[in-house]
């Protein structure tokens, strides 16, 4: 489920909601649950955010699911102290550059433009976002993952042409391509 500024996200909320954000609760509460933000943490296994300093609580975090994953990504604060959120939490990410599991937007936008423009794409497609997302999983070994290294370095230099490769793959797939020529994968 999708929280705003205000709580919980909801269609009985439809008036106060802006556009977007009708949809968005249309396909995340069916349930039509509300609530603030606690609430909606009660019993989940994952927090994506990326709003604001301070607003996540080890409290708020013991009462979700086993093994909660933390995507706290609010820069240059997150929502909670990593290295706390860390003592109750399976998994923290964060934007910091001091931080294992940086999340940050260098991983792969520069990536997707450079396979897009490669192949001269139409549109993006969501098959070239899924290819992104898979692409950047791969680059890990699968026996070096662990709760401190589920994304790779913005250093990692298998990063920009794997996923440029897969971008550009999927635009020929999905036929969104004018040009059919593959990038090559040393960059």
């Amino acid at each position: 489920m999708a929280c705003g500024r205000h709580g919980i996200l909801w269609r009985g909320d439809d008036t106060a909601l802006p556009p977007m954000q009708r949809i968005i609760a249309t396909l995340t509460n069916q349930e039509g649950r509300t609530g603030k933000l606690v609430d909606a943490l009660a019993g989940a296994d994952v927090f994506i955010n990326v709003s604001g300093a301070n607003i996540l609580t080890p409290a708020m975090v013991e009462s979700m699911a086993a093994d909660p994953i933390i995507f706290a990504l609010a820069n240059p604060i997150p929502e909670g102290d990593p290295e706390v959120l860390r003592n109750y939490a399976r998994v923290v990410a964060t934007g910091r550059s001091d931080q294992p599991n940086q999340i940050n937007n260098v991983l792969s936008f520069p990536d997707i433009f450079r396979g897009a423009l490669d192949v001269h794409v139409r549109s993006m497609t969501p098959g070239m976002r899924l290819a992104v997302a898979e692409a950047l999983a791969s680059v890990i070994p699968s026996e070096e993952i662990n709760e401190e290294y589920i994304i790779p370095s913005v250093f990692n230099r298998a990063v920009v042409p794997t996923i440029v490769v897969a971008v550009a793959q999927a635009a020929l797939n999905d036929e969104a391509a004018r040009h059919n020529h593959l990038p090559t994968t040393s960059l």
